[in-house]
């Protein structure tokens, strides 16, 4: 498959709350959590993916957090999703109250254009 042809990187924004037991954790249990429970799960069963987290709780009271995935592709996104819905980052430490899941530029890409909407200054 071309580069031309390829499927398009997958970006989703995930958009969470922190719940109660979260917060009750100390920094440190939530760093243990976090690289013992969340992380091997995710890099035993995903290829093709990363991630940055920005925290938002200081903007928002609805969401606390959005953790930013860029994916290869649709099944690389699927896999992760899979993968932290079995740890206790779903619904457990984090309540994910949005999935926002796009690709750049998919209307260039649609109609044979330059992107329109990407803004260097």
């Amino acid at each position: 498959m071309s580069a031309e042809t390829a499927e398009p990187p997958v970006t989703a924004f995930v958009l969470v709350k922190t719940t109660p037991e979260w917060l009750a954790l100390t920094v440190q249990e939530r760093v243990d959590a976090f690289t013992t429970q969340v992380l091997p799960a995710i890099q035993a069963k995903t290829t093709g993916v990363r991630s940055r987290f920005y925290d938002t709780e200081f903007y928002s009271a609805r969401v606390t957090d959005v953790w930013v995935w860029e994916a290869e592709n649709h099944q690389a996104y699927q896999l992760l999703i899979d993968a932290l819905r079995e740890t206790p980052f779903w619904d457990r430490y984090f309540e994910v109250v949005d999935l926002l899941v796009g690709t750049e530029n998919g209307y260039a890409r649609t109609y044979g254009l330059e992107p329109v909407a990407t803004i260097t200054t």
